[in-house]
Parts: C-alpha cells; structure tokens; sequence
C-alpha cells in the first residue's frame, strides 16, 4: 500500500498552534496516511496525547516526543514509538549554526549514546542540501517540522508498506521510502 507520512508533528500540546485533532484533520486533508506526535518533551502537559485514542480518524498516529539532547548545546532528537519499533531522527542540523563537518562529529557523539536511524535533511519543511551528502550516514528524511497550519505539506515521506506502525518504522530504518516536498519527489 503507498502512504505519505508526516514525522515531525507540534501540537498546543507544546509550541504548536494546532490542537491534535486539527493537526489531524488538516493532515487527513493533504492525503496524509500517518503522523508522529512530536512535541518538545519539556513543554508537553502530561496526558495530553490521550485524546488519540478517542479521535475517529483512518490515520495512524505514532506517539512521540522531541527530546532535548545535551551534547556540547542543545540538540533537538525525535523519538517516535512504534508498537514494538521506535526511531531517533536527529532534528534539524542546520539549526546548530555549525560547519557541516562539526555537525557530524555531533551526530557522531550523539549516536554513541542513543541510537541514531535518520537525520533530518530539511529546515521547518525546506531542503538542506549540506546535510544530503554521503558523509552523513544516517536514513536522510523529509519533514515539515509543522508548528502551524501553513507549514503542513511542505516535506513529507512516501513509502509502499502495510498500514502498520512498525512496518513504517522499519521501512524507514531500511531506507524504503521517498523524500518529498511540495514541488519534487526524490529518494
């Protein structure tokens, strides 16, 4: 089955403007199959993800957090829990304000701690080149980072695999998807 996923989804749980259930359905709008969760672990209310269990939606929606990493400053680490899969993407490395070389001796540093499966090769939705290079050696996915209604359907991923969260997970992990963004497609 062919699905396009969000990975990096802010909600009023945190920063975001959008409740979870209008982050849903303006996903459900642009044909997205799945989303992950993601607000900022020190901003997020403890049990504000409960309401997904009692939302009506075809979507898949993975609960997940952006943890704040401490490695030399801050940086932002995506954890998105499958059933039984998780993935770490390490955030958008253009924001450190490094050179590209000093970026990867973090994400280096950070992966001896936590395992690492992707990084980010986008900014708030926008393509980063400097980090799609071959140096980097982790899955390089597509996201919009979506605080707000206008950012939704900037970068995304496609894939073809069952409608299941660890499937999902798992073809990222193996590099069995799509990047996309609002006026391309690319591996």
């Amino acid at each position: 089955m062919h699905l396009k996923g969000a990975l990096h989804v802010h909600t009023t749980c945190s920063d975001g403007t959008l409740s979870i259930k209008e982050a849903v359905e303006a996903h459900e709008a642009q044909g997205f199959d799945f989303m992950a969760l993601t607000d900022h672990d020190f901003l997020m209310r403890k049990g504000c993800y409960d309401v997904v269990s009692r939302l009506r939606t075809d979507m898949i929606i993975f609960l997940g957090e952006e943890i704040m990493f401490h490695e030399k400053g801050y940086i932002h680490i995506n954890r998105v829990q499958g059933d039984r899969e998780v993935l770490h993407v390490f955030n958008h490395p253009s924001e450190l304000g490094l050179p590209v070389p000093q970026t990867i001796e973090r994400m280096r540093a950070v992966s001896e701690k936590l395992r690492l499966d992707a990084v980010e090769i986008t900014t708030r939705g926008f393509y980063t080149k400097e980090f799609d290079v071959p140096e980097v050696w982790l899955k390089k996915i597509a996201t919009d980072d979506s605080h707000e209604r206008h950012m939704i359907g900037r970068a995304w991923v496609e894939m073809d695999a069952p409608r299941d969260k660890d499937a999902i997970l798992r073809a990222i992990k193996n590099g069995d998807f799509w990047n996309c963004f609002a006026s391309r497609r690319h591996r």
